[in-house]
């Protein structure tokens, strides 16, 4: 586990086969200002990492933020009873034998939300993803909104193929195939694009990648501008 800043850590989870290619995993933490833990994209838990965990707080949220990001919650809810589970609409219609306390929703309120701003990224029929920007921090937290693995995370063709895909560091960005779901929902994607801007995020985390920590905005412009019309 590393710490990024005084209340945000990351954790590195299993590297898993995704189309192909080796994705690394990764979860983020945050301590509230009350001390307990949102728990963003949970990885597989284990004696060690439960250990580091519970050093830094009580696990009291457990975030979903996509239908691919399911793994390991209900490790997570049998390890934490007490904790609140809050999903996408698709993954909890994914995951319907798991006991969700809430959905992720646009312009809903969570009890988070003076902390951890939320935008939900809709327009498209692949994948919707719910985004989160932690303020003290000027920190976005995302799962596959953005990937930028680094060249060394595969092999030749690999890099070739991950290039082609859009994914691959230091211009990463979201994968070719959800970009072209957006094709007939341009505008919404590029609201919701605004809306990111307009946060002025300083440092971008993701749950596969590099994270960025110079020019995130120039790397938000630079991997949307298939938005352009």
């Amino acid at each position: 586990m590393k710490q990024l800043f005084e209340d945000v850590w990351i954790a590195d989870g299993d590297t898993v086969s995704f189309y192909t290619l080796p994705y690394t995993t990764r979860m983020t933490l945050v301590r509230l200002a009350d001390g307990t833990l949102w728990v963003h994209s949970p990885i597989r838990l284990n004696a060690g990492l439960r250990r580091r965990v519970e050093a830094l707080g009580e696990v009291r949220y457990l975030v979903a933020p996509n239908h691919l990001h399911h793994l390991y919650l209900q490790d997570w809810q049998r390890a934490y009873p007490d904790a609140r589970l809050f999903g996408t609409r698709e993954v909890i219609t994914k995951r319907g034998e798991l006991a969700f306390d809430g959905r992720l929703d646009a312009g809903a309120s969570y009890p988070w939300s003076d902390e951890l701003r939320h935008l939900l990224f809709t327009g498209s029929r692949l994948m919707e993803e719910c985004v989160f920007l932690h303020v003290a921090t000027r920190t976005l937290i995302v799962a596959d909104l953005v990937e930028n693995f680094a060249p060394r995370a595969f092999g030749p063709l690999q890099r070739g193929v991950a290039r082609m895909t859009g994914i691959l560091a230091p211009n990463g960005g979201m994968p070719r195939d959800w970009r072209l779901s957006f094709a007939f929902h341009k505008a919404e994607a590029r609201a919701h694009l605004r809306s990111l801007l307009a946060w002025r995020p300083e440092t971008i985390v993701m749950a596969h990648g590099e994270i960025v920590d110079t020019d995130a905005q120039a790397f938000l412009r630079r991997s949307f501008g298939w938005l352009k019309p």
